[in-house]
């Protein structure tokens, strides 16, 4: 079929200057999707050209119209205020929002072509329209979304999972005991009771958009880094903590920063607060508070560079199969078959 593709964000490395963590994971679902023997046209900006200078985006096709498609595919957008908000041509304006409401309204609401809703974020209200309109479906990163809404989580290619060596992962020099790469949002309280006494005993960085950090003068923020810095700064780091806002772990969605770590052989320590994190991480790697991240940092780097140190990058690397590309991309297929087929006036977010 051919998908009218909608996100705003990068398909290669982008710009520093950007929160878009869609680059871990964008590219390799629009290849999977082309080599299954769909066609995609994007529809938002070309932002690779236009803000990188980058010609990833030319094998591609962008289109500032409204093309013929059979489903409208939409990386889910909401108002940000000051950015989207504004008017065309304010300073500091993205039309990213402006942009998604003119192709919802020409092709779900007066063509009704079938439309996928990816809440990636989880900004889709409860009782949004959008959920019980016909012909429209809503998926999100979460293994246990909302009702009536389906699964598709953030894909990681099989060939890097099959590609990485816990041994050699092992056995890398660690510089850094503690790193974190992610931006601030929504993330104060688990950075509080998990992240920041630890940072108080052991070396540590913190790369990501943190503008506010009075109340963390012993921690060393990074700023933003570029994207093909974090690859080398979990390479180099020994472990990491998975931080997330509470409404993705009260759900169990995990973001893409679990399998950037791990890819890197950097141990990703979890709050037992999140939900089926036995899915996530082996439960040596569990933690329920700072202290207690502080005693299990303290007795991985016993362990650096041993057997045991590999057997716990292997068991890692064997639960991110859960993200591997190929399932996400059934699953999707799965959603855009079924909303394709689902006749006018009725409610495909009956069953997920």
């Amino acid at each position: 079929m051919k998908i009218g593709y909608s996100f705003w964000g990068f398909l290669g490395i982008g710009i520093t200057d950007t929160p878009d963590g869609g680059r871990s994971h964008r590219r390799p679902l629009i290849d999977a999707l082309l080599a299954r023997g769909h066609d995609i046209v994007f529809l938002q900006a070309d932002r690779d050209r236009l803000e990188a200078g980058d010609t990833v985006s030319s094998p591609y096709i962008f289109e500032a119209g409204f093309p013929d498609i059979d489903v409208l595919f939409l990386e889910w957008r909401w108002p940000i205020e000051g950015r989207n908000t504004t008017i065309c041509g304010a300073a500091g304006h993205t039309c990213d929002l402006h942009r998604q409401s003119e192709l919802l309204l020409h092709y779900t609401t007066h063509r009704r072509v079938p439309t996928v809703i990816w809440d990636k974020d989880r900004q889709l209200r409860p009782d949004s329209i959008w959920r019980c309109r016909p012909r429209v479906a809503v998926c999100e990163a979460a293994l246990d979304p909302t009702p009536g809404a389906h699964t598709l989580l953030f894909p990681v290619d099989e060939e890097l999972l099959a590609q990485a060596d816990p041994n050699a992962l092992a056995k890398r020099p660690r510089e850094v005991s503690l790193a974190y790469v992610g931006n601030q949002y929504d993330r104060n309280e688990a950075f509080d009771r998990f992240f920041a006494p630890a940072a108080s005993c052991f070396d540590h960085q913190v790369g990501g958009k943190w503008t506010q950090t009075g109340r963390w003068p012993h921690i060393v923020f990074l700023g933003r880094i570029p994207f093909t810095d974090v690859d080398n700064l979990y390479g180099s780091a020994l472990t990491t903590v998975l931080l997330l806002p509470e409404r993705y772990a009260a759900t169990g969605q995990m973001t893409q920063r679990i399998f950037e770590a791990v890819l890197a052989g950097c141990l990703p320590l979890a709050p037992a607060g999140i939900r089926h994190i036995e899915r996530f991480v082996p439960e040596e790697l569990v933690v329920r508070s700072g202290g207690h991240v502080v005693r299990r940092i303290t007795d991985l780097k016993k362990i650096a560079g041993t057997r045991r140190h590999a057997e716990l990058i292997s068991a890692c690397l064997a639960r991110l199969e859960l993200f591997g590309l190929s399932r996400q991309v059934d699953a999707l297929e799965a959603v855009l078959h079924s909303v394709s087929s689902t006749p006018a006036g009725a409610c495909p977010g009956a069953a997920r």
